[in-house]
């Protein structure tokens, strides 16, 4: 049985159309470690992810991805020429991890924050919270059920 996740990505760094034409990626640069230890503790091969347009008007999900690869070092953080370079990652240390993701489907229909804030079938979900900001975030699997057929997709991939 899968675990369920939400992971944020900015459109305009890395929009859910490029997973489609990438076919996966790494899920690089989170330099939050709440979110690495999700990443490296809890994520396996299998688990589905809500795939969610942050820092966008209305911010929404847009997609169902799949962990295709479980938690190996970010090897952008021990790159001097990468956004996120660490000077204190090393290849002993490498502080921060990354998975991979594909993509599953897509949602007929996005699913706006505001729409999800409004579904009291939601209360308690992390994305819902005041102040969460986390990038990689844990979802119940009913929250998951609800907000993929709020999408327009009433059974789960």
């Amino acid at each position: 049985m899968p675990n369920y996740w939400l992971m944020k990505s900015e459109p305009h760094v890395y929009p859910w159309s490029q997973l489609v034409n990438d076919g996966s990626t790494h899920w690089d640069g989170v330099r939050n470690y709440q979110a690495r230890n999700i990443m490296r503790d809890d994520m396996v091969v299998g688990d589905l992810v809500l795939f969610y347009h942050s820092n966008c008007k209305p911010p929404h999900v847009v997609g169902v991805a799949r962990v295709c690869k479980g938690a190996y070092p970010d090897f952008t953080a021990q790159d001097p020429n990468s956004n996120y370079y660490d000077p204190k990652a090393t290849s002993d240390d490498p502080r921060w991890i990354m998975v991979d993701i594909e993509p599953v489907v897509a949602l007929p229909e996005i699913v706006p924050l505001p729409d999800m804030r409004a579904s009291t079938s939601l209360d308690g979900m992390p994305l819902l919270q005041r102040f969460s900001r986390l990038s990689v975030q844990p979802v119940n699997e009913e929250h998951f059920k609800i907000v993929c057929g709020m999408g327009g997709m009433p059974h789960l991939p």
